[in-house]
């Protein structure tokens, strides 16, 4: 028992029940029990667990901390901030030594709990559940006890069965289990059939594998371009037995810790670095990008936050939106214009953008403004911008001389552009009499966008407003504010540090071919950029071989709901942006898409959409170089301890199936799936294969979704994982999952087997 007990049980215990709310707490000076004492009246205890916690922020990083604390008391405060929450907790100590205690022994148990390999993770998992289910903390497993481990690790099986499993671990027929018996249920209970197979299959020394063995497997299965070399530091990297190592052989186990490390996942390890060419102009990029970046929720009444600004920015977003408005005390402030969405002050979000710009990549970040301030609070805008980026801001072209192109993501790190409106073309700045004075331009308002490209007509804004008659309700009214886009002056201060992004209206494409220059650039609604996606892919494309194009989500999407990205990638758009907010298929989507290259929010799009001589069109193949027929032959073989659902309910354990998704161009667009296993979310296993065609195979995406069968309603999501289908790995693999909200849920995986090869 001696294993068990040794383990290291990760959780804090806070003596709370309201922190969720956003409320801050008071640490109690015990570091060693890991409790806090709050502002809260409410006590009654609430457990957290480490692997649930994404990061702690030292000082008062947060809008809670800085809006209700001084700050003489900085050094005293930290926050919380969990994976898969909208709300952090901020916390203040006695002391700035204190804080720095919690502070430093938080991080070194989150990088810990995030550096464990798949099998520590389950170990650690199993271990935890163990604890729990051994209610009077005796070290030793009653049946009853047993039954209730196995309900918690999500499986269910009947009493005869258990009965079974009990007896046979229970080698001293004392009927508990304690020590080497709970040793001997441990491996039982995780012993992987799956692999047994794969690995007796090309153990042909001696019952081990040695290295020619190993690497007849990762040429036959894997299909890894490796060599006898290669195959012997696996040997060396990954087995435990030091007499298997000795004979440069693998063991069963060393197999099964390389089969659930980075180099058995399905996403291939060499695309996790920054691997692409960033010395290309701007515009031959994806960008990840953002919209209403300042929401927190829904687009009509939902907070603003400048913690929006901080998560997006963590999770590679390269493109944030800014709606400035006019403030109190001449102060220019941010929200959602004609709603009830509340404020955040524009200075804020921009020491937030300063402080959080670079900490996920070091490349670009562009703040869309849209503008609606009077020239006054416009200045004050230039001013925070220029007096708080300080040097990371672009104020002219690089090289100071007239660009005829963009300049490359590589040669703008660490800088921060400005997408917005500006009087005049960029060479009237490097002009010796360029002279420019405040002008008028129309002001860029998303709510006023039309469609089809006609001409704007007046309009009214459905604004979110109270009825007198009931006061819990809301309703969408009609306003009397007219939305036609109106000219507005605009502050010479902020139109000159526009100057890769100046924002103007878009006419056609011929218009904007032979009128405009590489930096001019225009946002389109989604569903007119779709209808241009599939009636003019080819002109949409080239347009983006010159210039960059913003997409946003259609005003209607009140419930910050998304669209498909994928759309509007296949014809080369940049900057296509959503509500990071919601946790959607379509962001899914979106974090497999910037998944490769460093996580750096920059992923290089293929040649075919940037050469001047490609004729490509994802509705209608033609002969050309995108064409690379392709059949993916996907086995889905198992999973491996998927959450339960209904934690609170011991008895309620998952129905799991598996679907197979494609998205890319329409002719690849597939999804199929496995039949459900009842009551086994903790070793399921289905041995189904799938077969797909993929034409265009640089444009797919590989989308698992673990869902839980419900014959009456809609099934419940459980986990997935996106990535391109180009970073995906031949051969046996194990697939990561992935909350709504994207954070790893630790342990559990599905298990696959992909061929990709050349269509017959």
């Amino acid at each position: 028992m001696e294993w068990l007990r040794n383990t290291v049980w990760t959780e804090i215990r806070i003596c709370s029940s309201c922190w969720a709310a956003g409320s801050w707490s008071r640490f109690a000076p015990n570091p060693g029990r890991r409790t806090a004492s709050s502002n809260c009246r409410r006590t009654a205890r609430r457990c957290v667990a480490i692997d649930d916690i994404d990061s702690v922020r030292k000082g008062r990083q947060s809008e809670g901390l800085n809006n209700y604390t001084h700050d003489s008391v900085e050094d005293q405060c930290f926050s919380i901030i969990f994976k898969d929450r909208t709300k952090n907790l901020d916390l203040m100590a006695a002391s700035m030594e204190e804080a720095k205690q919690w502070v430093n022994g938080l991080d070194k148990l989150i990088s810990t709990t995030q550096n464990l390999n798949r099998q520590q993770s389950t170990e650690h998992w199993i271990i935890s559940c163990m604890r729990k289910a051994d209610k009077n903390s005796d070290n030793m497993m009653t049946l009853k006890e047993m039954k209730h481990l196995l309900r918690q690790v999500n499986i269910e099986v009947d009493d005869t069965y258990a009965a079974e499993i009990f007896k046979k671990c229970d080698e001293s027929d004392s009927g508990t289990l304690e020590g080497s018996e709970i040793k001997l249920f441990y491996d039982l209970l995780t012993q992987r059939e799956e692999i047994d197979i794969i690995y007796g299959k090309y153990s042909r020394t001696e019952g081990q594998m040695s290295a020619e063995d190993l690497l007849n497997f990762l040429w036959k299965e894997q299909r890894e371009p490796v060599s006898m070399e290669d195959a012997l530091k696996l040997i060396d990297k990954y087995e435990v037995d030091q007499t298997a190592k000795q004979k440069k052989r693998m063991s069963k186990d060393g197999f099964l810790i390389y089969m659930q490390q980075e180099d058995g996942c399905i996403f291939n390890p060499a695309h996790k670095p920054v691997y692409q060419d960033m010395h290309q102009p701007l515009n031959h990029y994806y960008i990840s990008s953002s919209h209403n970046t300042y929401l927190m929720a829904d687009q009509l009444k939902g907070p603003s936050s400048t913690e929006a600004y901080i998560k997006a920015l963590m999770k590679g977003c390269r493109c944030v939106e800014l709606d400035c408005w006019d403030g109190p005390n001449g102060e220019p402030v941010i929200y959602h214009g004609y709603t009830l969405t509340s404020k955040v002050l524009f200075k804020d979000v921009i020491k937030v953008i300063k402080e959080f710009a670079f900490k996920t990549s070091d490349y670009p970040v562009i703040l869309s403004l849209e503008n609606h301030c009077t020239v006054g609070q416009q200045q004050l805008m230039a001013h925070h911008l220029i007096s708080i980026l300080g040097d990371a801001l672009v104020t002219k072209p690089l090289g100071n001389i007239m660009p005829t192109s963009f300049p490359s993501p590589e040669e703008l790190k660490g800088k921060i552009l400005i997408k917005g409106k500006r009087l005049k073309k960029l060479n009237t700045s490097l002009s010796s009499n360029g002279v420019v004075e405040d002008g008028t331009v129309s002001e860029e308002d998303e709510a006023a966008d039309c469609e089809d490209g006609q001409k704007a007509k007046p309009k009214v804004c459905r604004v979110l407003v109270k009825t007198f008659k009931n006061t819990r309700s809301t309703k969408l009214s009609r306003c009397p504010v007219s939305v036609q886009k109106s000219k507005i002056k605009l502050a010479k201060e902020l139109s000159d540090i526009v100057v890769y992004c100046k924002s103007v209206h878009f006419n056609s494409f011929e218009h904007a071919n032979e009128m405009l220059a590489f930096y001019e650039m225009s946002s389109f609604k989604e569903s007119k950029a779709i209808t241009l996606a599939e009636t003019s892919a080819t002109a949409f494309m080239h347009h983006n071989m010159d210039k960059l194009s913003r997409i946003y989500p259609a005003g209607s999407r009140t419930d910050s709901s998304n669209y498909n990205p994928v759309t509007l990638w296949n014809v080369g758009c940049q900057i296509v942006a959503l509500n990071f907010q919601t946790p959607s298929k379509e962001m899914h989507l979106n974090q497999g898409r910037f998944l490769p290259n460093g996580a750096s929010g920059y992923i290089l799009k293929p040649e075919f959409q940037t050469s001047l001589s490609s004729q490509f069109d994802p509705s209608k193949l033609s002969e050309g170089p995108w064409l690379q027929k392709k059949t993916l032959n996907v086995m889905v073989i198992s999973a491996q301890q998927l959450p339960k659902l209904n934690k609170d309910k011991q008895s309620s354990i998952v129905d799991p199936l598996v679907k197979v998704e494609i998205y890319g161009v329409p002719a690849d667009n597939a999804v199929k799936g496995t039949h459900h296993i009842v009551n086994n979310g903790f070793n399921p296993m289905w041995n189904e294969n799938f077969q797909f065609q993929i034409h265009v195979p640089e444009l797919a995406m590989l989308r698992f979704v673990v869902e839980d069968y419900d014959a009456g309603s809609h099934n419940d999501f459980i986990g997935q994982y996106c990535l391109p289908l180009s970073s995906a790995k031949n051969g046996y693999r194990h697939v990561p999952l992935l909350t709504k909200r994207g954070a790893t849920i630790s342990s559990a995986g599905l298990f696959v087997h992909l061929v990709l090869m050349e269509a017959e």
